[in-house]
Parts: C-alpha cells; sequence; structure tokens
C-alpha cells in the first residue's frame, strides 16, 4: 500500500521576543513523541538555524529546501507553536517548499501561573495568524481538536495519529492507477463514471479488453508450475472442497493473468467485468481472485465500478485494512435503522468468519450455476462499520461522496453469498440522502471507525463535496 511509511515534516515557529527555551522544549516534547508512535521527523537542525526554528525569510528558505529534498518521504507537515510564532515565516516556508500535501497547526498552551516574559507563549492567538495567513496564501490546513494543546495531551495524541491517516489517504489517491477490465455490463448504468473527472484529481485508469485478459488465461497450460502454484495458493485461502478440479484451473488462471496485469501496470486497485462475459466465456467465477486481491490490500470490485473500487482504497488508505463492495440489499424486517448487505461473493476472507468457495445461485439461473464457482460464501460478523461512496457528478464536472459509521451485528440473517447485517443511526435518512443524490446502489464497507479522516482527506485536501451523515460534533 502507498505511503505506508511517511515522515511528516516539522516546521517549529518562533519569535524572537518570546522565550527561546521553548523551543528547545518543543523539540524534545515532538522528538519523544514521534518515537513512541513510529514516526520519523524531517525538521531543521539545531544548528541550521537559530534553535532549529523558522522565524526569519531566511530560516524559511532552509527549511523549504529540507522539504523540497525530502519531498518523496514526507506525506505532511506538521507546523509547531511553542509560542506566537512567525505566520510570515510558517507560510514562505509552505509556500518556497511546493510539497501540496496535508498540514497540522498545533499550538501550546500558557499556564495560567506562568504568564510572564520567562514562560509566556501567546500560541492560542499566534495559531490565529498563522491559519490567516494560510488562508490567505490558499494553503490547506487541519486542526486540532483543542485551540491550543500539548503534545502529550491524549487528545493530541489522537489528532496526529489521524492526520497521519489522512496524510495517507490524500497521498494514495494523488497518483492512485486503476484498472479496468473490460467493459461496463450493459444493465449496470449506476456504475457509469468520468474518466476525464478522475484525471483532473489525480486518478488514471488503465484499460483492458476482457478478451485480452481471458484469451491469456485459456493459454495457460493447466499443469503448468504457475497455474499449481495458484490453485494451493487458493486452496489455502478459502475452504475450496466443494469445487470441482477443472474449475480450480480456471480460477486459477484468471487469477495468474490478473496478478501480472496489476503488476505489469504498477496498479492500485481494479475493476472487473464479472456479470455475465466470464461466466459464459471461461467458465467461473472471478471472485475468488478478487477476493485475494482485496485482501492483500490490492483492492478489486466487480461490475467494472471505478469509483467503488476508489472507494475501497481511499478506506483502506484510512483504515490500514481491506474494504469490501456491497449493496444496499434489503430491509432488516421492520428496524428502520438496519438493513442487509450483500454480493455475490467477492469480500476480502477479513470480513469472513468461515470463508468458503462455491457459487452464486442467482448468477447461476442466467448462465448455469456450474458456471458460477469461484463466488465466496460467508457470513460478516459484528464489528466496527465505515460505509461510504464516490462518484463523478458529470454534469457539474466535480467528485462528491457520502460517508458514516455504524456497527455490523450478529443478528440473524439466512442467505447465501456475502452478507452482513448493518445498523446504521438515522438510515431512512441516509437512504433518501443516497436517492435524492443519485447515488450508486454500491457501497463501501470497512471494519472501521474513519470516516471523520475521510471527510478531512476528501474535503479539505481533494476538494470534494462530501456528506457526513451524522457526523458528530468536534
Amino acid at each position: 500500500m502507498k505511503n505506508s511509511n511517511q515522515s511528516i515534516g516539522v516546521i517549529f515557529g518562533n519569535r524572537d521576543f518570546f522565550p527561546d527555551k521553548l523551543v528547545t522544549e518543543a523539540r524534545a516534547d515532538i522528538s519523544r513523541l514521534f518515537e513512541e508512535l513510529g514516526l520519523e521527523a524531517v525538521m531543521l537542525g539545531e544548528e541550521e538555524t537559530k534553535l532549529g526554528g523558522v522565524e526569519t525569510h531566511a530560516d524559511a528558505r532552509k527549511c523549504a529546501e529540507l522539504f523540497k529534498a525530502n519531498r518523496e518521504r514526507i506525506g505532511g507537515i506538521l507546523v509547531c507553536l511553542p509560542n506566537f510564532g512567525d505566520e510570515k515565516g510558517v507560510a514562505d516556508t509552505l509556500k518556497m517548499a511546493g510539497l501540496n500535501v496535508p498540514v497540522l497547526i498545533q499550538g501550546y498552551p500558557d499556564d495560567l501561573d506562568r504568564l510572564d516574559v520567562i514562560r509566556r507563549r501567546d500560541a492560542f492567538c499566534g495559531k490565529i495568524s498563522v491559519c490567516n495567513n494560510l488562508r490567505q496564501a490558499g494553503i490547506a490546513y487541519s486542526l486540532t481538536r483543542k485551540h491550543v494543546v500539548h503534545p502529550s495531551d491524549a487528545s493530541f495524541v489522537e489528532d496526529l495519529q489521524q492526520f497521519v491517516a489522512v496524510c495517507r489517504v490524500v497521498g494514495g489517491i494523488r497518483g492512485c492507477r486503476i484498472g479496468a477490465v473490460g467493459a461496463r455490463p450493459g444493465a449496470f448504468n449506476t456504475v457509469r463514471y468520468s474518466e476525464k473527472i478522475l484525471e483532473r484529481n489525480g486518478i488514471s485508469v488503465t484499460t483492458v479488453d476482457l478478451s485480452e485478459i481471458l484469451g491469456a488465461a485459456d493459454k495457460l497450460a493447466a499443469d503448468s508450475d504457475v497455474i499449481v502454484s495458484k490453485i494451493e495458493e487458493i486452496k489455502a485461502y478459502a475452504n475450496a472442497s466443494l469445487v470441482p478440479h477443472a474449475k480450480l484451473v480456471q480460477m486459477a488462471r484468471l487469477g495468474v493473468v490478473l496478478d501480472n496485469f496489476v503488476e505489469e501496470n504498477a496498479l492500485d486497485a481494479t475493476a472487473v467485468q464479472c456479470w455475465t462475459s466470464v461466466q459464459a466465456n471461461h467458465g467461473c467465477n472471478v471472485c475468488t481472485s478478487m477476493s485475494m486481491m482485496s485482501e492483500e490490500l490490492s483492492p478489486s470490485a466487480c461490475e467494472v465500478d471505478v469509483t467503488g473500487v476508489l472507494t475501497m482504497y481511499a478506506m483502506q488508505l484510512a483504515s490500514g485494512s481491506p474494504s469490501a463492495l456491497v449493496d444496499w440489499n434489503n430491509n432488516y424486517g421492520s428496524e428502520d435503522d438496519k438493513c442487509v448487505l450483500f454480493h455475490c461473493g467477492n469480500w476480502a476472507k477479513s470480513f469472513l468468519k468461515d470463508a468458503k468457495i462455491a457459487t452464486a445461485p442467482i448468477l447461476g439461473t442466467v448462465v448455469g450455476e456450474e458456471n458460477t464457482y469461484g463466488a465466496l460464501d460467508g457470513r460478516t460478523p459484528a464489528s466496527s462499520l465505515t460505509y461510504g461512496r464516490i462518484t463523478t457528478d458529470d454534469t457539474n464536472g466535480k467528485i462528491r461522496a457520502y460517508i458514516g459509521e455504524g456497527q455490523l451485528t450478529d443478528d440473524n440473517l439466512k442467505t447465501f453469498g456475502n452478507r452482513a447485517v448493518a445498523e446504521v443511526p438515522k438510515l431512512q435518512k441516509l437512504m433518501r440522502h443516497v436517492c435524492r443524490e443519485g447515488f450508486e446502489h454500491h457501497v463501501v464497507m470497512n471494519a472501521s471507525h474513519t470516516a471523520a479522516i475521510l471527510k478531512e482527506a476528501f474535503e479539505v485536501y481533494l476538494g470534494w463535496e462530501t456528506y457526513y451523515h451524522e457526523e458528530p460534533e468536534v
């Protein structure tokens, strides 16, 4: 997964008429916290500027050059204000560095009994000035929950960890490469999207005709080392005892070719045509291959749902765990805040307690159930839930999204395929939003509570209109 080991640039703001020792103390606080969290700091040395702070334009130039030299490593920048700081120095550093990464502003609190000239900070005021200058310069930034907060405060530790996740999402989305395998199924207008809008947002789509994938798969000998190895990999991944050997061979052929396509094109995610050409022309489902890729954090979505798999990738970046593409599929009896999530069977096995490889009964009524081996069957147990959807608004030339949180439950559910019961506060209100705003019937789920991270990344840094359902007050 890209940007998984980010470094964070650190700017220590300073003003000459405040105590210099406050900068030295802040460097020690931040260094200690970064070491505890396993983060790497890119910051000026104490000998490069006065105590390693940024106060003058000359200091800003030095810090900007340091950041530019580490452009490939830095995923975000922390602005630390031990005192009022120099707002121009901070803004100049960011402008000259030109990294275009997320920025977090932190200011130290004053002690009520130490407001003399020896310990006075005034960062409460200085933070406002820094933010004002960044807004003037058009530089996006994030804020801590408390206006001023000490780095040792538990809320700041959470803020910093959330910020690092925001950096992962933003850095991963910008430059994301998605593979579109095959044409959109004719019956699925809902998964239409704009490649051009995605491209303007730094997201590229590499297309391939499904015939090329199936043709390459058919050329692989059933007894070749690569196919034998892939069959063993499939058997180790999930219970395949119900699958005839001939169907395992077909599944393995598809898996090998898709793996090669991903590697050759350096793809972050794939969206695959699975309804119904693969079954009719290759004799199996592609679900198991898609599940295996998603489990390995190379998300894959069905029905060539490109913006669906983009959502999967974004949620994966936020949480560090696999995502799944699902249908908002059924009401759950008369319970207004619960519903059934479903798909034929391509969810990562992280969502499936006892996954087994079976057939897809609904699809089987069209193409013959014997041609649908490869669909996973399994029930998702109770867990945290973040859900959401990214879409291209082609008419208005922009990207929109909705996100929210809830729970997956252990409520009774008797059906087949990949299935789960979700409980979402004010679900009926959410469904009205989904329908009123014309979102797709596909939604993405992740076993986490990371909606706030996604909202910050989408709105503040990517500029996407985002509805956060039942967003809690900060």
